[in-house]
């Protein structure tokens, strides 16, 4: 009779042994994850015969693995792949958490549970090929926290998406950062699908693909599915499904056409994807998924009004259209001008990015509600004239003392952890002005791009005089106060 290690992993991913058990206490704890009533339910390590996984509603993982098992790494690193003639050198390649160059996206995902060390991927294969997401399902229920042993179990058997994401509870959890690859999709041959496009964001959905989990689900009401969206977006990833709607399941098919798949961004179901072979999500609803109200009854035949909002897909990174122009001019006129430094322009930017989002705050709104890109709501407001103008810029305080928490904090934390992100940020925009610091690094935590920046202020433009220890990158008093003269914010102890 086969003897096995009984181990508990817990949310944090501690593990607790607790000894050796038979082949008779693993069938019982099959039989009662089998029942329909227990909060538990079981699953097979994918390449592991015999090692099985209890996943239960608070969050723990019950782990039992045959004793005699040949050692195996987990988590064996996911090796970046050699240069090619068409792909980026070595040099080229980000390292762990950096972005890459030219990057403008979301990394990681404000409030969202952090699960595993941070570490699932790499650098993209493609990075010239257009941004995507991925959609699966988890094949389990939802609610509780499924999440976190769900989230166990595709550590224990690495096929980690970037994000899972409970449908019932609107919790987000994440695994590693979203400009480099997850592990939850085969490859496709020799092309590796999860490293497809400029990123390829991977979303595990705690539901079962047969009942499709937008059912009674409003994204409205759900601000942490509304930040994956905007985290997609911020990428350029299009409002559409360049495969179709995801079929249904079971019985549903698609075609997987590997010139869709390698050539259009959007969102996919991981049935769209070349190489793969899993029916989910199910017919989940698209609209709803995007951030519409699903409902697909076609509304009355009547001339379309020049002030209805055209659609989310006609603003963000990529976005040149007229709307964009009149989304800028209209919110110039609502006290947005010092955004802009050339005026308003079809081209979307940054500038219609800060100006949206100051204007979404002057509402009273905050988080995904206030993510800079236009909603009908946001829309309908500008051109009523309704709603609070975006108020005057006022002069911000910084401490030196929160900014040398913020250093202390910051670089050693994985990427994208913020301590005093509202004091770092109009450091980290003088030093982009000043030409020491790449926008992209302007995020407000204070990591070693930031340190390095300031360290060159030290050096070259607060007075000429900081040399050796005295230009470590790590604010005093006086440099902060040269600096905050020339870009408008005040410096404090």
């Amino acid at each position: 009779m086969t003897t096995f290690h009984a181990a508990v992993v817990h949310p944090d991913q501690s593990v607790t042994y607790c000894g050796e058990v038979d082949q008779e206490h693993v069938d019982e704890a099959r039989a009662i994850a089998a029942i329909e009533a227990t909060p538990r339910f079981t699953r097979e390590h994918p390449s592991r015969p015999g090692s099985l996984f209890v996943l239960r509603e608070d969050g723990d993982l019950d782990w039992y693995e045959p004793v005699g098992a040949e050692p195996f790494i987990v988590r064996a690193p996911d090796t970046d792949p050699p240069a090619r003639a068409d792909s980026p050198t070595a040099d080229d390649l980000p390292g762990a958490g950096e972005l890459p160059r030219g990057a403008t996206g979301t990394v990681w995902i404000s409030g969202a549970i952090r699960l595993g060390d941070g570490v699932i991927g790499g650098a993209m294969d493609t990075p010239g090929n257009p941004p995507r997401v991925v959609h699966h399902t988890t094949e389990s229920p939802a609610g509780g926290k499924y999440l976190e042993s769900i989230g166990s179990y595709l550590i224990r058997v690495a096929s980690e998406p970037q994000l899972i994401y409970c449908p019932v509870t609107d919790r987000v959890g994440q695994f590693g950062p979203l400009n480099q690859s997850g592990r939850a999709l085969r490859n496709d041959g020799s092309r590796r699908t999860n490293r497809e496009g400029r990123v390829c964001i991977q979303i595990e959905v705690l539901g079962r693909a047969a009942q499709p989990w937008t059912t009674n689900w409003d994204s409205g009401k759900k601000p942490g599915w509304r930040k994956i969206l905007a985290a997609a977006r911020s990428w350029g990833v299009p409002d559409a499904w360049p495969a179709g709607a995801p079929p249904k399941y079971p019985g549903g098919s698609s075609a997987r056409s590997r010139s869709t798949w390698q050539n259009k961004g959007g969102h996919f179901a991981h049935a769209h994807i070349p190489g793969n072979d899993h029916g989910d999500p199910g017919a989940v609803d698209t609209r709803k998924i995007l951030g519409g109200s699903g409902d697909t009854t076609p509304a009355p035949s009547k001339p379309a009004s020049k002030d209805a909002f055209p659609g989310a897909g006609a603003f963000g990174p990529g976005a040149n259209n007229a709307h964009v122009t009149r989304l800028g001019t209209m919110l110039i006129a609502r006290g947005g001008k010092r955004f802009y430094s050339v005026g308003a322009g079809p081209r979307w930017s940054d500038a219609d990015r800060k100006a949206t989002a100051a204007f979404q705050r002057a509402q009273g709104w905050s988080g995904a509600d206030a993510d800079g890109i236009p909603g009908p709501t946001t829309w309908d407001l500008l051109v009523t004239g309704r709603g609070k103008n975006i108020p005057a810029a006022t002069k911000r305080t910084v401490s030196v003392a929160h900014l040398v928490a913020a250093a202390k904090a910051d670089i050693p934390a994985p990427d994208g952890h913020t301590t005093h992100p509202g004091e770092v940020a109009p450091v980290e925009q003088a030093l982009v002005a000043e030409g020491l610091l790449d926008r992209q690094y302007a995020d407000g935590s204070f990591g070693t791009k930031t340190r390095t920046a300031y360290a060159a202020w030290q050096r070259s433009k607060a007075g000429g005089s900081y040399t050796g220890a005295a230009a470590d990158g790590i604010p005093g008093l006086a440099s902060l106060k040269r600096l905050a003269a020339r870009h408008n914010f005040t410096a404090t102890p």
